[in-house]
């Protein structure tokens, strides 16, 4: 049975990704040898971080002045290298749930963290608003999609001082103005590749002005001076990135994967809204996630969680289970997955439904 894969992530990939990364893996470019026992420094791959490095650029109309750069460590390593490189005197950070947390924590690290708003009091069910940005912080950062609360900042905003993203699991799923950020960064593991490459979008004269030594490794300049090859990146995912990449420009970038994140979406909660069974656990319609769409049993239905649990997983989808601290159910409906996965979840809903 071919399976309909909603998970967070790791996630699902494009087929035509799964498919050139295995064969690279039995034989690189014909070369003879795999592209995991290749030399990363070869003009081989070399020619593979160069290509995904200027498909970055060109899908998502990064403009001059930036440099893209590929890194091991996930996102959570970011999580204290842009302190180490933005973090002079004082840093502001918007809380919209777990990871948005776990950055703000490790910014504390570094001095006078602000943050200016959360969404905790109820359990990170919202994107807040009418927050103040304090003028005179070195930055602004900000987690664009909530994987585990089902919220997403869809619009790229207007702070008035140097703006920061980890967009680890909504990076290409829209067009996005890269000027308007100093340095976007993501773990791969949702719409790019397998887990263990990071990206990072960067302007490079954000960059040098902080006070303090940066050890070598955690300093942004490093990897920009080496073309990501200070030391020896993470082969397999970066040549997995580039295929699907290929891919996404294929099906018609940023613009078009936006137009099938939102038909899939309205879809799904087009369903969680009708059927009496189950209701979302977002509060406001428009903080709802395109990539990671939480619901739940409505209160009176609860004891069939299970059950819906078990028939779901008969029809072959898989990675529903929504995060321990939620609860329900999670479907996360990236690029790669096809809108038929969806159709078949919203289809399973409503046969649930007329069961019960």
């Amino acid at each position: 049975m071919k399976k309909h894969n909603f998970s967070a992530g790791p996630s699902v990939l494009p087929e035509f990704t799964i498919k050139n990364t295995a064969e690279a893996i039995l034989n690189f470019v014909g070369s003879g040898l795999s592209i995991m026992e290749v030399s990363h420094r070869g003009k081989d791959f070399e020619a593979v971080m160069e290509q995904t490095r200027n498909l970055f650029k060109e899908i998502l109309d990064i403009p001059q002045g930036y440099e893209v750069i590929f890194l091991g460590g996930g996102a959570s390593l970011q999580f204290c290298m842009v302190p180490f490189n933005l973090f002079n005197k004082k840093a502001a950070y918007l809380n919209t749930g777990t990871w948005a947390s776990k950055a703000l924590k490790e910014a504390k690290l570094f001095g006078e963290t602000i943050e200016v708003a959360s969404s905790k009091d109820e359990n990170f069910c919202y994107i807040p608003k009418n927050y103040t940005v304090p003028a005179d912080a070195d930055y602004f950062h900000i987690t664009t999609n909530n994987t585990i609360f089902g919220t997403e900042i869809h619009t790229d905003m207007e702070v008035g001082i140097p703006l920061v993203a980890d967009a680890s699991s909504d990076i290409f799923s829209r067009p996005m103005d890269v000027s308007k950020y100093v340095l976007i960064y993501g773990g791969a593991q949702k719409n790019l590749a397998p887990a263990g490459v990071t990206f990072v979008i960067v302007k490079t004269d954000i960059l040098g002005k902080v006070e303090r030594t940066i050890p070598t490794m955690l300093d942004y300049r490093t990897h920009i001076k080496d073309g990501s090859m200070f030391n020896t990146p993470p082969v397999v995912p970066v040549y997995a990135a580039l295929q699907t990449l290929i891919w996404l420009k294929e099906q018609g970038g940023v613009v078009e994967m936006q137009k099938r994140n939102i038909r899939k979406a309205d879809i799904l909660y087009s369903e969680i809204d009708r059927n009496r069974l189950f209701k979302g656990t977002v509060k406001n319609i428009e903080d709802r996630s395109l990539m990671n769409i939480c619901f739940v049993m409505n209160d009176e239905y609860k004891e069939l969680e299970d059950e819906f649990s078990k028939f779901v997983s008969s029809l072959g989808m898989v990675g529903l289970k929504g995060h321990r601290s939620v609860g329900g159910f999670r479907a996360s409906t990236y690029n790669a997955l096809p809108e038929a996965s969806v159709v078949a979840l919203a289809d399973a809903m409503k046969e649930f439904e007329k069961k019960h």
